[in-house]
């Protein structure tokens, strides 16, 4: 009980190191495993002809790479004389000790090859017949060695040999031992061979994978970086804010551009010539005419229609955004547009109208109200 108890304790030095490995929650790492090999009893000099069949079942949980916990259930198929078809069970709480990753270090996955150190204790009951009341109880121990081979990530096939104590006496007398306890000579030696499947983890591996440790430079660091981020976006949020309210602003006089009713000017000048002025306007970066801006252009063409004398001269401008060759270009596109729309829509003859682009316009204080075409018409009296 000494040993068990010092094994137990130098894997508990271990615990502290799950720390630093991403799959230590409470169900991650559970593995389940069957057992099947010969079991005989020490003593005697009939070891091999002993030997009798033994099958188990075993539920485990690896709380750090080193250290294991298990539930082991076995059963013993009968050769002797008494007709139960099993003569033993027993059912184990056992220590496990990854030696391997103990003293060579774990790396992040497992090795091909581990050796393993087992350490069990609990109950035993030696069946002596077909009722529950022949059934004998005693305490067990076991102390052995897995090699285990690791042949893929999710499942370890393994060689187990260990020795199990009655503690209460000998493994298969009657006769009580009380001072029986570790005694070698009687106890029973096992050898079994094992199948066990890992189940997969929360880190979605089948086992403990290992996390870079950051000392607390480089977490200041990290910190650091997050507020200057911190920073910039909300200095960010305070620019799209700002630029919001000057969108809502350009969008009101926008709307008020558009819904503006259209305007006729005359002026009287010192030459006696009478002047007709209409403006339509367009949206940014555009040279069609909206159907709101066609009263403009109607009101043109019927002057025209009117007053056969008259010619008209027609300007486009636009908006100081963009480079001066494409506001040339658009200019003129304006000018174009309006006196495309006295020809063909209103049947206005094209040598009585002149279109010319002015390039980028400063009649009005607000730029955005550049972005439109002048149509003066002149008639002599």
């Amino acid at each position: 009980m000494k040993k068990v108890v010092l094994l137990f304790a130098a894997a508990m030095l271990t615990v502290s190191a799950s720390a630093q490995f991403v799959g230590n929650k409470f169900f991650d790492n559970w593995s389940i495993g069957v057992n099947g090999g010969t079991l005989a009893p020490v003593k005697g000099g009939a070891f091999w002809k002993n030997q009798r069949a033994q099958a188990g079942i075993e539920l485990t949980k690896q709380w750090t790479p080193v250290l294991a916990t298990s539930l082991d259930l076995r059963t013993n198929v009968n050769t002797t004389p008494n007709k139960t078809f099993l003569d033993q069970v027993s059912e184990m709480l056992q220590l496990k000790v990854n030696f391997s990753n103990l003293f060579c270090g774990y790396k992040g996955a497992p090795r091909f090859f581990e050796l393993e150190g087992v350490a069990g204790i609990g109950v035993g009951q030696n069946i002596r017949g077909s009722k529950f009341k022949d059934w004998q109880n005693f305490f067990a121990s076991r102390l052995g060695l897995n090699f285990n081979f690791n042949v893929c990530d999710a499942w370890t096939v393994s060689l187990k040999p260990s020795l199990v104590y009655n503690l209460d006496g000998e493994m298969y007398g009657f006769d009580r031992h009380p001072n029986a306890q570790f005694n070698i000579w009687d106890a029973a030696a096992e050898l079994t061979a094992g199948v066990t499947y890992h189940f997969k983890s929360s880190n979605g591996a089948h086992y403990f994978t290992k996390v870079r440790p950051y000392d607390q430079a480089e977490v200041d660091g990290l910190n650091a970086k997050i507020n200057d981020l911190r920073g910039v976006v909300n200095q960010r949020d305070g620019v799209i804010a700002d630029q919001g309210v000057q969108i809502a602003e350009l969008q009101r006089l926008l709307n008020e551009a558009r819904n503006q009713k259209p305007a006729v000017q005359v002026v009287e000048k010192s030459n006696d010539t009478k002047t007709l002025e209409s403006v339509v306007t367009f949206r940014q970066g555009k040279s069609v005419i909206d159907a709101a801006q066609l009263p403009n252009v109607e009101r043109v063409a019927n002057y025209l229609k009117n007053h056969a004398n008259a010619k008209v001269v027609i300007k486009g401008y636009a908006s100081p955004e963009g480079s001066a060759e494409i506001n040339a270009k658009i200019a003129a596109a304006r000018a174009e547009a309006v006196k495309n729309a006295l020809v063909k829509k209103y049947k206005i003859a094209a040598n009585r109208i002149t279109a010319e682009g002015q390039g980028v316009g400063n009649m009005f204080t607000e730029p955005d109200w550049n972005r439109v075409a002048i149509s003066a018409i002149e008639e002599a009296k």
